[in-house]
Formats: C-alpha cells, sequence, structure tokens
C-alpha cells in the first residue's frame, strides 16, 4: 500500500510573508477530486498544522478551506518580526517544506 502526501498531488505549496508578523500558507489542487481527498482526510486542520509547526494552535490566526480555488490557506505569526535578527526566513517563503510530506490517508 503506497502512502500518497501532499507534495504527490497538490498543484501549488507554498509560504509568504502576510506583513512583518505573520506568514502564509497556500496549498492549491488542480482537480476537486484530490482537494476533496485532502479535506476528507482531516490531515490538513488547524490542530494538524499546529503539531506540524510545534506551535500552540491559537498562533494560527487564519484557517481556510476554500471550495472554489481549491484551496486550503493558513496564516501563522511569525516567532520574531520580519528581519528581525535571528530571522532566518526574512521573505517567509521557505517555510512550506513541513508541509510537503504530509500524509494524506
Amino acid at each position: 500500500m503506497s502512502t500518497t502526501t501532499l507534495n504527490d498531488i497538490a498543484k501549488t505549496i507554498r509560504s509568504k510573508n502576510a506583513g512583518t508578523d505573520q506568514i502564509t500558507f497556500d496549498i492549491i489542487f488542480r482537480e476537486q477530486k484530490e482537494y476533496d481527498l485532502v479535506k476528507s482526510s482531516r490531515c490538513l486542520t488547524k490542530e494538524t498544522v499546529a503539531d506540524l509547526y510545534k506551535i500552540a494552535p491559537d498562533q494560527i490566526t487564519d484557517f481556510v478551506e476554500y471550495d472554489p480555488a481549491y484551496a486550503i490557506k493558513f496564516t501563522i505569526k511569525r516567532p520574531r518580526p520580519s528581519g528581525d535578527p535571528g530571522d532566518g526566513d526574512i521573505f517567509g517563503s521557505q517555510q512550506y517544506a513541513p508541509l510537503l510530506d504530509v500524509k494524506v490517508n
């Protein structure tokens, strides 16, 4: 039995700044079938994202399943402002990597 990951079925998985104190993530699918599979599997919820990023659920400011675009979007608070000393990703564009290996059951 093979395991499907988000990376296998998503058209786009990305992250980017959403202001100086937040990072937003987009997971977009080509087909409704793939989008519906991820939604029904519950592999991406506010709670699973919090676990994946090792943050408290209240650090997730938005979590949206947007049916018309076959997309899931969420926004998290940054641990420090963009550009602050010690910030390893000023643009927030490298934070999506943990999502690639999320298993879709």
